[in-house]
Formats: structure tokens, sequence, C-alpha cells
């Protein structure tokens, strides 16, 4: 079993949680559409954007094509907002 997440790991999977539902609804998508897209089950789209789901580097890049976006442009500056 992996390890627990400490609360500032936490702050930044709601980070990305966020920006990645921002994202999908920027671009009109379900979560449907944008699993889809992404070569992603619904289910796992939605596990992240509720913060749930912990995604390796090789997940958000293929979710980032989906979504037609760079990963960086997902990830920019992410760690430096204020936890």
């Amino acid at each position: 079993m992996p390890p627990e997440l400490n609360n500032n790991q936490k702050k930044i999977l709601i980070r990305l949680a966020e920006r990645v539902k921002a994202v999908r609804k920027s671009k009109g998508l379900t979560l449907e559409e944008a699993g889809n897209k992404g070569g992603k089950d619904r289910q796992s789209v939605y596990r992240l954007e509720k913060g749930e789901y912990n995604p390796s580097i090789v997940y958000l890049i293929e979710l980032c094509r989906g979504l037609e976006i760079d990963v960086s442009e997902l990830l920019k500056d992410i760690d430096n907002d204020p936890l």
C-alpha cells in the first residue's frame, strides 16, 4: 500500500484537480468526453478532479494531449502557490 500523503501533498493534488477541471470546462467537455479524448475512463478523471487520485506523469501527459494543452501549462507554478 502506498504511503499516506502529507497535507502539503494533498494541497498540491487539490490545485491540480482544480486546474484539470477548469481546463475541461473551458473546452466544454464532459468528464466522459475528456476521458475519451485522453484515453482515460470517466471515473479516473472524476477522481482526479476531486483530488482523490495521484496520477502518474504518463497519465497527465496523455490526458493533456486529449485536452489539447501542454502538461507544462497544467503544472506551471503549481508548486509555487502558497500552501
